[in-house]
């Protein structure tokens, strides 16, 4: 396999430098001095000692992206990131966001033309979805840690939107793109004007409009996410992969022993079976029988019923403007006003309901099946009813994202120095509706009462009754808010032989802002006003944050030609935060106490040096040591304890009897979770995450057609914050045994057992890898020809807490992600003449070693010969390797009008199979995060300018 992969690099390297052989040479243009992301200095933009990667409007246009996300999460260098399908009952909530390398949205600073924006949440991450790619002029991607310049969060590296300026033509730009298979259609709409010459008219103005939608991809619209069950082969056995869940319809039982029962030699302290099963001999629509165990149950197949894809809107307005006060001075504004509404939708409601051992249902359809199941009524201490309410529908999640983004400064030169002053507020407002599915403990409990609802009936006709019950109402608003004050100047400081040393400045001083404000039925019975009331379908428990944080930074920047060709750079920065502080603290007894201060008050320095070397013009070598970090999250501080939903895998029982809390455990499932902030001051309190980054690399240019370039980079952090992942307590029970406890549930109305995931500063973690870049031009006869070929290559993604080490390069890990060992894209692009041109890319990412799943997880069964299903089994198996092939041809008519027509997998690739059962969305047979479900699509563009 490592010698294919060589001789395939070899030959491409060959092939790329014949054609660059052949190249004329191109005459040299005039290079600008500019500012490039990870310095603040300006400079030629062909200078710099840094990995920057600049993504073109021309590039974004030959992409066939549809928005901000599309583009940068295509990237090769992009890893560990959120997408659309994590929505759908995962960890998505509305937003879809950029990871360099791996090491997550946290550690990726996005900005806007060179400033900050709002965070979708506590911290400093991105919603890409409020960045209108319309407005986007051309991306510039710093791979290499920046924190001695931009502060706080740049510790992976950067990526700065850079928006569109100068332009005086009406633009009008339409899209479609449309797969070959039912759903996931998308569509965009966008129209610019611009007014105004800088030069000559001392202003400019630039307005742009854009609307784009993207229609829902359901999971029975694709073979291979339709079920949660699907046969595959391994090995030479047939199996099936088994993903279901235990709340069913009809409803099953869960009973908790007094003593426990043993099977196989195991002992059980709870046993859960479906009536219906055991009175008929069969499971009901849309369910599979699952023994586990003692167990003989019906669980759901909640996968049929899903999105792959859920449905979003999106309607964007950006404004910028110039004013020349004079020659030297500049008046700046720009504005950013985003819409992004996002409807995730699932499984129904699943909820464990209390059932009293005096009701007449479980006289009537527990009682009587006892002795089947071997349990003694007498050993019976509760009973708790699994149910999945299908008929209210699936539940559905309405996020709706407003974002703001509003900037506005001066801009100039005083003698041979460059300055700029900037003031930033930018605000985002999401709002997590329930809009179907989801319904009312109280309705739903009359409904019961009254005798016109049997959860151990079977679904269908219960439409109407439910209909009063479901909810459409507020779930959370969350609010975040930042405004920052920044001064920068740079110009010469004194003279080299080799040249002028440049002096970089800066000072930046800002408040961040984070509510989060559940609704009275979100949060449930308490002391603050929580409605007398919870939902069915999701946790109760929800409390409010409030919390605001002030800080400052400087840095300094110093840049020396020591020699000819040889430049050093020198940077260090200074960030100081003050203590968090919260509206709402609580009081033991659950009221509310007066507002405070929490956590630990922070400061960090950081360092970058950075050295370029071009001995010739053909040849550059590059390299940077430096420190960076990250300050907590204003949650991760200040949000009480809270329900935190329920496991994405299941487990079995994590305590065993005679432990009294072994009286609340239901078998092998899902089990509840809590999370909370770490509100301590002092040594237990959190304190700032800490990396080192280096890189080394160099460029080869030998003609003007041909060149190619290797980075090589590594990334060490430590006091990382993290909040216990669910594997660890459930794989080692005993080591973690303070974590499970028993709490009361308004909604279940009796005691569960749930698991608590703290925040500390517990973690260390080690990322290197090798990104390159190489490209190519020729002339064919027939045309030109561009060849470009991009790709990283992970040598190590790994984190560590506690002395236990997860990898994920190549492997499903600990914390339920994928980091693949290689990303590469290969795009060749033939311009035939001024009016049509040719692109065709190549997409690759590498295979890796998939969820490991046991006999005692209950989620694979083997298929015998007749073709019925038999034991659970233990599969170890890989996942194989994913690459689609786009293509397009582009038509520019003339200077009015062009036109592109496209296809993306043009070979209709399915995703590869995955047994996972965790991790990700709801979605089964697959993983949504690595591999798209749309299949092969064809799309359409066409810009209009006048």
């Amino acid at each position: 396999m490592q010698a294919k992969k060589s001789r395939l690099f070899l030959a491409v390297c060959a092939a790329l430098a014949a054609t660059g052989a052949q190249a004329q040479q191109e005459p040299q243009t005039q290079l600008e001095r500019v500012e490039i992301t990870g310095s603040s200095i300006k400079r030629l933009a062909d200078q710099g000692a840094l990995p920057v990667q600049v993504i073109s409007r021309i590039d974004i246009e030959r992409s066939g992206a549809k928005s901000a996300e599309d583009l940068i999460q295509a990237l090769p260098s992009m890893q560990g990131f959120t997408v659309a399908a994590e929505s759908v009952n995962g960890s998505g909530g509305g937003v879809q966001n950029a990871s360099l390398h791996s090491l997550g949205a946290r550690y990726t600073l996005v900005l806007l033309n060179g400033r900050r924006l709002a965070a979708y949440n506590a911290g400093s991450a991105v919603n890409l979805a409020s960045i209108p790619l319309a407005a986007v002029e051309r991306v510039e991607v710093l791979t290499d840690g920046a924190s001695a310049l931009y502060g706080s969060d740049a510790v992976a590296g950067v990526v700065n939107f850079i928006l569109r300026r100068g332009q005086t033509d009406w633009v009008l730009n339409l899209s479609h793109n449309q797969p070959e298979q039912k759903g996931g259609a998308s569509s965009s709409f966008s129209l610019s004007k611009g007014f105004g010459d800088l030069d000559q008219d001392r202003f400019s103005l630039l307005m742009t409009y854009a609307h784009d939608e993207q229609k829902e991809l359901n999971a029975a619209d694709r073979p291979f996410g339709a079920s949660g069950i699907r046969e595959f082969s391994h090995g030479g056995q047939r199996y099936a992969l088994y993903q279901l869940a235990v709340n069913t319809t009809p409803a099953s039982v869960t009973l908790g022993l007094k003593n426990p029962i043993v099977k196989d030699g195991e002992p059980y302290s709870a046993v859960t079976f479906s009536p219906n099963y055991l009175k008929n001999g069969q499971c009901a629509p849309n369910t599979a029988l699952t023994t586990v165990g003692p167990d003989k149950a019906c669980y759901f197949d909640f996968a049929a019923t899903v999105q792959l894809i859920p449905d979003s809107t999106r309607d964007s307005f950006f404004s910028a403007g110039q004013f020349k006060l004079d020659k030297n001075t500049t008046l700046f504004g720009e504005v950013v006003l985003s819409q992004f509404d996002q409807r995730a939708r699932y499984a129904p409601a699943a909820q464990g309901i209390a059932l009293s051992l005096a009701d007449p249902l479980y006289k009537e359809y527990v009682l009587p099946h006892l002795a089947t199941m071997g349990v003694d009524p007498a050993n019976v201490s509760r009973a708790t009813t699994n149910n999945r309410f299908v008929d209210a529908g699936g539940r559905a999640n309405l996020y709706q994202t407003r974002a703001q983004h509003l900037a506005f400064g001066i801009e100039g030169q005083w003698r041979e120095f460059d300055y700029s002053a900037s003031l930033v507020h930018s605000t985002s407002q999401q709002d997590n509706d329930y809009d179907g599915g989801y319904m009312s403990r109280n309705c739903y409990a009359g409904l019961v009462s009254a005798g016109k609802v049997n959860p151990f009936a079977a679904a269908g006709g219960n439409a109407a009754l439910f209909g009063p019950c479901v909810l459409h109402e507020r779930a959370t608003r969350t609010e975040t808010a930042l405004d920052v004050l920044s001064l920068r100047g740079s110009g010469e400081l004194f003279s080299l032989p080799a040249g002028g040393a440049q002096l970089g400045v800066g000072v930046d001083l800002a408040r961040q802002q984070y509510d989060s404000l559940p609704s009275p039925i979100n949060q449930g019975p308490n002391k603050i006003g929580g409605a007398n009331d919870t939902v069915f379908g999701s946790s109760p428990g929800a409390l409010p944050v409030g919390a605001t944080r002030n800080n400052w930074g400087a840095f300094g920047e110093l840049l020396m030609p020591l020699y000819k060709g040889v430049d050093l750079t020198a940077a260090v920065r200074w960030d100081d935060y003050a203590k968090a502080r919260n509206r709402y603290l609580f009081k033991s007894d659950g009221t509310l106490d007066a507002p405070g201060s929490q956590g630990n008050a922070n400061s960090k320095s950081t360092y970058k040096l950075a050295l370029r070397v071009a001995p010739t013009r053909e040849w550059l070598l590059r390299g940077s040591l430096g420190s960076g970090f990250k300050a907590p999250n204003l949650d991760e501080i200040t949000q009480p304890l809270q329900d935190f939903g329920v496991t994405s895998g299941k487990y079995p029982c994590p305590v065993k009897a005679p432990d009294p809390r072994a009286v609340d455990c239901r078998g092998t499932t899902q089990y509840d979770l809590l999370t909370g902030g770490n509100p301590l001051s002092g040594a237990l309190g959190l304190k700032p995450e800490e990396s080192q980054n280096r890189t080394i690399g160099f460029r080869l240019e030998p003609t003007r057609s041909l060149s190619f370039g290797m980075d090589a980079w590594w990334v060490k952090m430590k006091n990382q914050i993290v909040a216990l992942p669910e594997t660890f307590p459930f794989k080692n029970p005993a080591g973690y045994d303070g974590l499970f406890r028993t709490v009361f549930d308004a909604g279940l109305g009796a005691n569960k057992l749930a698991t608590l995931l703290p925040n500390f500063n517990l973690g260390r973690s080690r990322y290197s890898g090798i990104d390159w870049e190489l490209s190519s031009s020729s002339d064919l006869g027939i045309g030109k020809l561009k060849i470009e070929w991009n790709g990283t290559y992970m040598l190590r993604s790994e984190v560590e807490i506690g002395g236990e080490v997860e990898s994920s390069v190549g492997r499903f890990d600990g914390y339920n992600n994928v980091t693949a060992r290689i990303v590469q894209r290969l795009a060749a692009t033939l311009k035939q003449n001024a009016m049509f041109s040719h692109t065709l890319a190549w997409n690759w990412r590498s295979g890796y070693h998939d969820a490991v799943q046991t006999a005692d997880d209950g989620s694979i069964k083997v298929v015998n010969a007749d073709g019925s299903l038999g034991d659970y089994a233990t599969v170890v198996r890989d996942v194989a390797a994913f690459s689609t092939l786009d293509w397009q041809t582009r038509l520019d008519w003339n200077k009015h009008l062009s036109l592109s027509l496209g296809a993306k997998n043009l070979l209709d690739r399915d995703p590869p199979l995955s047994i996972r059962t965790s991790g990700g969305g709801n979605q089964a047979g697959f993983d949504p995060r690595y591999a798209s479900p749309l299949g092969r699509q064809w799309y359409v563009t066409a810009t209009v300018k006048y």
